[in-house]
């Protein structure tokens, strides 16, 4: 997989729906001329990608579409985030650049060398995280000018452990933890969430990761985007060599498919199953 229109992928919802699911983090995939600028040996970036990967949060996203009522959009990476992370700012005002993991990672989540120093980084941005960031930009445009607003519902997990990397690692680490945005996450898309997946044991907001992913064209400018991160911790659905555990992708699915019922509009076809 080589070329940049491959690397992420819309799957079309019902026409009428407003909520796109962003699953930005569940791939694997290193295209080979990428992995050759990676300095890890096999094992050490299968290890990586291990600690990476918010494994199976594609496969929570696609149960939660089949099983909504109103079918969402859904926006899916299909590289890993060794290749570019999707949700970085490019530019300075990105903190996770003070631990070499800004929009090109140039660490591991345990600080070591994961590029060469001074690796030019800018190829990899121009190939894969600008067309991605368009091709958001425009599912988003796409949304607003059909139903009149659009609800991003960013999908994640993190482990039950910190990791060397993280800049907030020492606050709770709930079993849902929702990010938000003071300008794109309303009240009610809060509240929404909250019900969502209250009995997986309780929500903490912004811990231990914070914000959620709005393409720029829209950041802090059009509050017709509402925008939420759920972060799901690993243990709730996976076990600590990474098997997922019985009912754990199902029970999320079945949650995050409630949160999309209470966003979606109250009357509407379900449209073909489409992939």
């Amino acid at each position: 997989m080589t070329d940049a229109s491959a690397a992420f992928r819309l799957h079309p919802g019902d026409p009428g729906s407003p909520v796109i699911l962003h699953v930005p983090h569940s791939s694997r995939v290193i295209p080979a001329e990428v992995r050759a600028g990676i300095v890890l040996d096999d094992r050490a970036l299968a290890a990586e990608l291990d600690h990476i990967t918010d494994a199976y949060t594609e496969r929570i996203a696609d149960a939660a579409a089949q099983a909504a009522r109103v079918r969402p959009w859904r926006f899916v990476n299909r590289l890993s985030r060794l290749v570019v992370d999707p949700e970085r700012f490019p530019d300075e005002r990105e903190e996770m650049r003070a631990v070499g993991m800004g929009a090109v990672y140039t660490r591991t989540t345990h600080r070591e060398e994961l590029r060469p120093p001074r690796a030019d980084v800018q190829p990899l941005l121009d190939r894969y995280f600008h067309p991605y960031a368009e091709a958001m930009t425009a599912a988003v445009a796409e949304r607003l000018g059909t139903v009149g607003r659009a609800v991003i519902v960013d999908v994640h997990s993190y482990p039950a452990k910190p990791l060397p990397y993280e800049l907030h690692g020492d606050g709770p680490r709930p079993p849902i933890c929702l990010g938000t945005d003071s300008f794109h996450t309303s009240g009610p898309l809060l509240d929404a969430a909250r019900q969502a997946f209250a009995d997986f044991g309780g929500t903490e907001l912004d811990s231990p990761f914070a914000g959620t992913y709005v393409p720029l064209r829209y950041y802090g400018r059009d509050a017709r985007v509402g925008a939420v991160m759920v972060e799901i911790r690993r243990d709730l659905y996976m076990d600590e060599r990474g098997v997922p555990r019985a009912g754990g992708v199902d029970a999320l699915a079945g949650a995050l498919a409630g949160l999309v019922e209470r966003l979606s509009p109250g009357r509407h076809t379900r449209s073909p199953r489409r992939t």
